[in-house]
């Protein structure tokens, strides 16, 4: 979405994706979005680095342990994938 839209790092209260209308690459709801996918993308490789060091570990590593960083690498991959397609619509 180029034409002013930006795709922000959060749902609605619906559930569907939500839309900054805006040319303004600092105005506070823009800044607010960047702060977001900045910590999301910091969630992302702490999930990753966490789940490298369990698979990578001397013990076996629970199902309980395993499914648990299944659901939380899920949940990164897809604000990381949120983010590129947001990133991807403001390239000029």
């Amino acid at each position: 979405m180029s034409d002013g839209m930006r795709l922000l790092p959060w749902n609605g209260p619906d559930g569907k994706p939500c839309h900054l209308s805006t040319d303004e690459s600092d105005g506070y709801l823009s800044e607010l979005a960047d702060d977001m996918e900045a910590a999301q993308l910091d969630t992302a490789e702490e999930v990753l680095r966490h789940t490298t060091e369990l698979l990578n570990g001397s013990a076996e590593a629970t199902a309980r342990e395993l499914r648990f960083c299944v659901h939380r690498l899920c949940e990164a991959l897809r604000d990381v994938l949120r983010i590129a397609e947001s990133r991807g619509g403001r390239v000029t």
